[in-house]
């Protein structure tokens, strides 16, 4: 991924960036280990090879992934789609969500994450991602924005 490519928000993406502590191989791990990724988001059966699928067991329905990409340690690409157990529900989520590493000087992690296609479907579920994420990634503190691009996604919603 190039330095343009990173700088680009779709316009109905969340994004979030963290700085961590941990170093990359450890992120990596966190993302793509399972067990590892279902302690802080759901369970799974990842396998992080270009082309694998994989499902997330949602507290609703399934959700059914197909890795796009993934670069050891840099990159994790997949796209990320609902299947709604309520028929009534016709238009499902379905996205791209892109985690990007970058070692920082101290060894650390710069954490890039970005849902495509979330925004305007979820716009209500923005606050509670945010939170989510933040907890689960031990960021607690206040002036944290729930979304780097919050002020973006705030005036499309408007």
């Amino acid at each position: 991924m190039n330095a343009k490519n990173q700088s680009e928000v779709v316009p109905d993406a969340i994004e979030f960036e963290y700085d961590l502590a941990e170093p990359p191989e450890k992120v990596w791990r966190a993302l793509t280990v399972p067990e590892l990724l279902a302690a802080w988001m759901m369970p799974n059966d990842i396998r992080p090879q270009a082309g694998s699928r994989f499902a997330f067991a949602g507290t609703e329905a399934a959700i059914e992934c197909e890795i796009l990409e993934a670069e050891p340690e840099r990159l994790l690409r997949f796209s990320w789609r609902e299947q709604p157990g309520d028929a009534a529900r016709q238009d499902p989520l379905d996205s791209v969500v892109t985690f990007t590493l970058a070692r920082t000087i101290s060894g650390g992690t710069h954490l890039r994450i970005v849902h495509d296609g979330f925004a305007r479907k979820a716009m209500p579920a923005v606050a509670v991602a945010g939170a989510g994420c933040r907890l689960s990634l031990g960021l607690r503190g206040a002036g944290k924005p729930i979304a780097a691009n919050t002020p973006c996604l705030l005036l499309r919603a408007a």
